[in-house]
């Protein structure tokens, strides 16, 4: 599992964390002041990569938490097998199969090129 830790006030909207082991894109961060007796707190609203779920979590913003290390890669579709596609990553030439989403899935035809995302040893395509 490539993850590496980061404080809180670090984030970004835009950028990933993990919550609940499942890696989510940052859609918002809002932070509280500080009380008299705590320190500042922030809420994260995300939403899953792999699963599409929406997450909120409250941090404090000295808390450290996981960040997957997100890697964008290029694949060519070699065949397309109803809901997956058999792919080939254009840089390693591995062959590997993806199911394909319904908002990809009336744009990809067998040669074309796709990209991909690979976070915690999985798979998924994002654009063709």
């Amino acid at each position: 599992m490539v993850v590496e830790q980061v404080e809180v006030r670090e984030l970004k909207e835009g950028r990933y964390m993990n919550i609940d082991n499942e890696p989510c894109k940052i859609m918002s961060i809002s932070t509280s002041k500080p009380g008299k007796h705590g320190e500042a707190k922030a809420r994260i609203e995300a939403v899953g990569i792999f699963d599409g779920a929406k997450r909120s979590v409250v941090f404090p913003v000295k808390h450290k938490v996981q960040v997957p290390i997100i890697d964008k890669r290029q694949a060519q579709v070699v065949a397309l097998h109803g809901a997956e596609a058999e792919l080939m990553d254009l840089e390693t030439y591995e062959m590997f199969h993806l199911p394909v989403s319904d908002d990809v899935k009336g744009s990809l035809t067998p040669g074309g090129d796709v990209m991909y995302i690979v976070a915690m040893d999985r798979k998924k395509i994002t654009r063709v």
